[in-house]
């Protein structure tokens, strides 16, 4: 019998028990070498396998077959067969060989690229990271592909199934720089940028030793964002970020802290110049559409404004106050920011005078108590998690070393107190 047959035999004898499971992946780890050295001629034996009986011996199986460069006419068959075996894998048994999984996950991102086909990716992606990780609370290294494979595929709403999960443990802090940029970008995507300021800022103040190249890229997005949701930025970092952050951050987005400047300054026809000027750094930088939502929002700011003056005012008066076209441009910008609760107002067409209202929300309804009481929950549920994760800290033998040390360095037991009252 051929070794590789052996194999094959092995894994349909040992994929039952537990026991038989830790035998198997024993056998499996000594067969490595083998099945990488017969990669070229593993296919007809992964078609003896049934992914979801053997799936860890599957998973060797398909390790090795893909590990060999792939070429271009081989890349659907390879898509098919990793996404069959994504779906029909038994998660207790991939877990075993949690690397490998991770691995043949990547080259199946890899491919549906290669495809450019990156919706053909979501879902197995998506199923991938349900049957590999420990618990919703979890983020694993898959998150991050797949919320690139949401985004290249314009499937926002399909990201939310992960980043509307509370997240406390992170395998590499890589994971959650990519996991928080790209879900911003969902986010952007998704006009939520109340949710997108919140994950690009995690990026920008996460703990850094050097400068993440990610980490620049978030900090452009997020003066966006600022700008866009706000309607204002503020260069100053809170005290909790790294101190190479708070150093180098602005030095690569001048250009970026110019157009907030502008911005504030409240002058369209130069903020409008400036970003014409400048349209060519955007654009290489796939930050125009933003660009151009921060000058369209600045339009907005300044209906915005009126509402505090005014109650009623004619659309002409509108349009010429806030430097807009024509009426008919101020029409549309009032009509939009009312469909979208920035303001509360109606427009009567016969006149075209447009009168501002009051917030109609009286925060008494059914709806908005049950949104209240939601949001206790949560947080009640997040300050438990914090002081479970606080005694975890307090207890680790390594975090109790490092406070010795510093204890030895700085004993404030060893100085006397200060006297309450000197005696002349």
């Amino acid at each position: 019998m051929d070794a590789v047959e052996k194999v094959v035999a092995q894994i349909q004898g040992l994929s039952g028990s537990a026991a038989d499971l830790g035998q198997l992946h024993h056998v499996l780890k000594q067969s490595e070498d083998l099945l990488r050295s017969n990669s070229s001629r593993l296919g007809p034996f992964l078609d003896q396998l049934d992914p979801s009986i053997h799936s860890l011996g599957f998973l060797y199986f398909l390790d090795a077959y893909t590990s060999s460069p792939i070429q271009r006419e081989q890349a659907n068959e390879v898509v098919l067969l990793i996404a069959r075996f994504i779906n029909s894998c038994l998660a207790e048994q991939i877990r075993l060989a949690h690397d490998k999984f991770i691995c043949v996950c990547k080259r199946f991102r890899d491919q549906v690229m290669v495809l450019e086909a990156p919706i053909r990716g979501v879902a197995p992606m998506l199923t991938a990271i349900r049957k590999i990780r420990p618990s919703s609370e979890h983020l694993t290294t898959l998150h991050p592909d797949f919320l690139l494979l949401c985004i290249l595929a314009k499937f926002y709403k399909t990201g939310l199934c992960v980043l509307e999960d509370d997240v406390f443990e992170v395998d590499q802090p890589r994971d959650l720089f990519l996991y928080c940029y790209y879900g911003g970008m969902i986010y952007i995507g998704l006009k939520r940028f109340g949710k997108a300021l919140e994950l690009l800022h995690n990026v920008v103040t996460a703990p850094m030793s050097t400068l993440s190249a990610i980490a620049v890229e978030a900090y452009k997005k997020y003066i966006l964002v600022s700008l866009i949701h706000n309607g204002q930025f503020s260069s100053h970092f809170p005290k909790y970020t790294s101190s190479v952050a708070q150093r180098s951050l602005k030095n690569f987005c001048q250009i970026y802290l110019e157009l907030a400047t502008r911005y504030i300054l409240g002058n369209i026809a130069d903020l409008e110049t400036f970003v014409q000027g400048n349209k060519e750094k955007f654009e290489s930088d796939n930050n125009l559409g933003l660009v151009k939502q921060v000058v369209s929002s600045i339009y907005k700011r300044n209906i915005q404004r009126l509402t505090q003056t005014y109650l009623t005012l004619s659309l002409e008066d509108i349009a010429n106050t806030v430097k807009l076209n024509s009426c008919k441009e101020a029409e549309m910008h009032v009509l939009q920011m009312i469909q979208d609760g920035q303001i509360h107002a109606t427009i009567n067409q016969k006149d075209g005078m447009v009168r501002f209202l009051e917030d109609p929300e009286q925060y008494k309804t059914c709806g908005m108590i049950e949104h209240i009481d939601c949001s206790i929950q949560r947080i009640i549920t997040l300050s438990k998690k914090l002081t479970a994760v606080d005694e975890q800290i307090s207890c680790d033998p390594l975090y109790l070393a490092k406070v010795g040390k510093e204890r030895q360095r700085f004993d404030f037991d060893d100085f006397d107190s200060v006297p309450q009252k000197f005696n002349i």
